[in-house]
């Protein structure tokens, strides 16, 4: 069953199903520890997120593109904050090109978030750092 984007919440398991449209991708970098990896801004119609892209994934995808995850993570990667990625266990697929409506706030990876006092294997949501992307500029 397919979540929007304003529904994910950070966790330790691949669990995320969903799609969603590439809006801008930054510029690979590239570590011998980690390989090549990028980030890009990819929304819903409910609400942004910050994707991490990964090797070939980084060439495979590119702005207008629409794509499906499955199994995905939401979590936090050192320097690049909390973002949406398929991990070792997901799977992203390209569906389809400029055919789906957007929002570009509030972007869920500028939420601040901190473990639920009752639950600490939960996080809860504890305001927004910005409602849109510090990383990549709002549209025109």
């Amino acid at each position: 069953m397919n979540v929007f984007l304003k529904d994910i919440v950070p966790a330790a398991q691949n669990n995320i199903n969903t799609r969603f449209i590439i809006l801008d991708k930054a510029r690979s970098s590239e570590t011998a520890a980690n390989g090549k990896s990028c980030i890009a801004l990819a929304a819903d119609e409910t609400a942004a997120v910050h994707i991490q892209l990964w090797g070939e994934e980084c060439d495979a995808f590119e702005a207008g593109d629409i794509v499906k995850l499955s199994n995905g993570i939401f979590s936090y990667v050192r320097n690049s904050g909390l973002v949406l990625r398929a991990g070792k266990r997901g799977k992203m697929e390209k569906i389809g090109e400029f055919t789906i409506a957007f929002v570009e706030t509030p972007n869920v990876s500028e939420i601040q978030w901190n473990p639920d006092p009752e639950n600490p294997k939960r996080y809860i949501q504890n305001g927004a750092v910005s409602a849109y992307s510090r990383v990549f500029p709002p549209l025109p």
